[in-house]
């Protein structure tokens, strides 16, 4: 791959220092009380902490390091007595989309990039040394030559790739394997477009189902330039980047950007700033690829999930429920294995039961109890945006027949021995979990047992208020 390198020049002895500590592990001699069976203790890593605050205060404007606990980790490893130094680049790398200049300065040379207030990178980083020299001149000199050429290459590889358009390289992707069973990255392209103009038909009619083709088709050509090709973790960024650049409106750059979040669990959601078209082709590429690797056989066993399918999955819930989508979960699936009509018919249900089992599992993690869930997901609510609403209900609902039961039988006793007033103040305790009863509960609800449970449940409680006195007459 095409790169600007400079020509090597013998380096000095400080800058060969400066070059060598960040990539080489300090060995710790036993009994040392920085380091016991491998394991870092956290003073070192504290210490880090502060000097980088410290460093980045110094500079000022309101700059803070990057916030990467990974990254502090693998330095604390690396360095046994810290010093953090402030170094500099030049500002016109700056045009390039910091992202790319970040993860270079992270992962190649364990840096710690400086951004502004508004967290926008600067022309700053930090470094953390091992040295402590009484003139770090030769340190800091040492380590800004170093970043440069990594520096340089990412602008190049920004430059070459903005020469060619997205849509130049749709062709393309009918080069790359994407599956010996599945075929190209270009066909799967077409499966996403299909599910992606379904899903925009559904979501806003015509206008979303156009967007979202285009965002669908420009989506995976990023993965044929050099800028991806050298940082893969940048795919999705880079293809919002080119797009812009290439005149494409901003919902389908946004889309392009956003359709592989949320990529990891706590990601964000694609962004609605430009309309749902990300949301749509996000729902798209992970839904075709659920259908695609059940439809072959291919699904997780035990902790191996070479696919991410589950990542995939809990994607899939979050964006339907997070975003109250009105979209029926099994037309999802329907529309989802109109794209590989060779699937067995048992493939849409083992997914949907897959997809169900991750839905149950996360909502545990929620707090809510496996009667709860069980509760909302034995009905197989069509539209999983309502999930969250149902399960408010529930717990209302089961809230206030504990509270019934709990204070029913202090009522009743009370009446027995004639203390009418302690009875009525016995139920005067049941107006919390009256009161979120009927904020979260629907009494009279479309289904005939749920209408009638809940029913019954408010003559117990009209039954027990009113054996000292018609309350009902108070409000007349």
């Amino acid at each position: 791959m095409p790169s600007v390198m400079p020509v090597a020049t013998a380096p000095s002895r400080a800058s060969f220092e400066a070059n060598f500590i960040v990539h080489t592990r300090i060995v710790t001699p036993p009994g040392n009380t920085t380091m016991r069976s491998g394991v870092i203790l956290r003073p070192r890593r504290a210490d880090i902490v502060r000097q980088l605050a410290a460093a980045a205060a110094q500079v000022g404007g309101g700059c803070q390091p990057i916030n990467d606990d990974a990254l502090l980790d693998e330095v604390t490893a690396l360095v046994e007595r810290p010093n953090v130094l402030i170094c500099q680049f030049e500002k016109e790398f700056l045009d390039v989309p910091q992202e790319c200049l970040i993860l270079t300065m992270k992962a190649n040379q364990k840096y710690f990039p400086l951004l502004d207030a508004q967290g926008r990178l600067t022309n700053r980083f930090l470094v953390v040394s091992n040295i402590s020299p009484a003139d770090a001149s030769a340190v800091i000199g040492g380590n800004e030559r170093v970043v440069r050429p990594r520096l340089a290459d990412a602008k190049f590889f920004f430059d070459q790739d903005r020469k060619r358009t997205l849509e130049s390289r749709v062709a393309g992707l009918g080069k790359v394997v994407y599956h010996n069973q599945l075929g190209t990255q270009g066909e799967r392209v077409e499966r996403v477009r299909a599910i992606a103009r379904a899903i925009g038909q559904m979501l806003g009619g015509d206008v979303l189902a156009k967007q979202a083709d285009t965002a669908a088709r420009l989506a995976k050509t990023d993965l044929l330039t050099d800028m991806v090709g050298e940082f893969p973790e940048l795919q999705g960024i880079m293809g919002g980047y080119y797009a812009r650049h290439d005149g494409e409106p901003e919902a389908v750059a946004l889309a392009v950007e956003d359709h592989y979040k949320p990529r990891f669990a706590g990601d964000a959601l694609p962004r609605e700033t430009a309309g749902q078209a990300g949301v749509v082709v996000a729902l798209a590429d992970k839904l075709e690829t659920l259908a695609g690797l059940f439809a072959i056989g291919e699904r997780p066993t035990g902790d191996k999930d070479p696919f991410a399918l589950r990542r995939h999955a809990l994607g899939v819930i979050r964006m339907l429920i997070e975003r109250d989508l009105p979209l029926a979960v099994p037309a999802l699936l329907d529309t989802a294995f109109a794209a590989f009509p060779a699937a067995p018919a048992a493939a849409r249900e083992e997914l949907l039961s897959f997809i169900v089992d991750r839905l149950v599992g996360q909502l545990r993690e929620q707090g809510y109890s496996a009667q709860e869930v069980d509760a909302v997901v034995a009905l197989r609510p069509a539209r999983w945006g309502e999930i969250p609403r149902r399960l408010a209900a529930v717990r209302a609902f089961a809230a206030q027949a504990a509270a019934l039961q709990q204070e029913a039988p202090h009522a009743e006793a009370a009446i027995e021995r004639g203390d009418y007033a302690a009875s009525l103040q016995a139920l005067a305790r049941l107006k919390a979990p009256v009161d979120a009863f009927f904020d979260a509960v629907m009494v009279n609800a479309d289904d005939a047992a749920l209408r009638a449970n809940r029913l019954a449940l408010l003559g117990s409680l009209q039954r027990a208020m009113n054996r000292v006195a018609d309350l009902s007459r108070l409000a007349a």
